[in-house]
């Protein structure tokens, strides 16, 4: 048996699709509600609307493969979007609500074993992605804006194949969770006060691209 300690970059496009990986796209729902203090529909959704678009990234980490293949990794991954939705208000008329995704990044760990040349593994951990907020009237074009930094988690499962001993190939799957969230919104009309919604966030996100690899003997492969 053997061990091996193995660093990995990564070149990849993240793709997703609500049920199978042929469509390729990253869905994104996300749910509104009033939480202005004595504002109009206090505690009321105002809609929800979903987003989806191509997502392109890179991410680094290392693995270690105990004797009997078990493996275990860290990584962290980075990408880009410019997934974008919108809805009509749920509560009133001539407004509109609007979201956009512009990165999506996490540290993870890893857990999984190795069979020859085919790892398969589930992974998990702290996300992150930074979003941007607008709301629309038909009188007043945008009246509102916000953008932040939103933390939360997720949990995945994959497969990877090593090709060569130094390229491999994965695809898998990964569920995120930005839970409920309250955002200030920034009037941008003159006499217009400050806003305040939840935003309630999940994803699902199918991921595939290479790993270049150094320091890795394949599984299974001999010293």
């Amino acid at each position: 048996m053997m061990r091996k300690f193995l660093f990995a970059t990564a070149a990849l496009i993240a793709l997703a699709g609500p049920a199978i990986a042929a469509d390729m796209r990253l869905p994104v729902y996300k749910d509104w509600i009033v939480r202005t203090p004595g504002g109009a529909f206090y505690g009321q959704s105002l809609g929800d609307h979903a987003l989806d678009d191509w997502l392109g990234g890179a991410q680094a980490g290392c693995d270690y493969q105990f004797a009997g293949g078990f493996v275990i990794g860290i990584q962290g991954d980075y990408g880009w979007t410019n997934a974008e939705g919108s809805h009509d208000s749920a509560r009133e008329i001539g407004v509109a609500y609007h979201s956009k995704v512009k990165s999506l990044a996490s540290v993870t760990g890893r857990i999984g074993y190795a069979w020859d040349r085919l790892l398969g593994y589930v992974r998990g951990g702290a996300a992150w992605e930074r979003d941007e907020y607008w709301a629309t009237t038909i009188l007043l074009g945008t009246a509102y804006t916000a953008r932040e930094t939103r933390p939360g988690w997720t949990i995945g499962i994959g497969g990877e194949y090593a090709f060569t001993n130094v390229l491999s190939g994965f695809v898998e799957y990964n569920y995120y969770d930005f839970g409920t969230r309250q955002i200030a919104l920034t009037p941008q009309v003159v006499g217009l006060g400050p806003a305040f919604v939840d935003i309630n966030e999940t994803k699902s996100v199918v991921r595939a691209g290479l790993n270049l690899r150094f320091g890795y003997a394949a599984p299974g492969a001999s010293h």
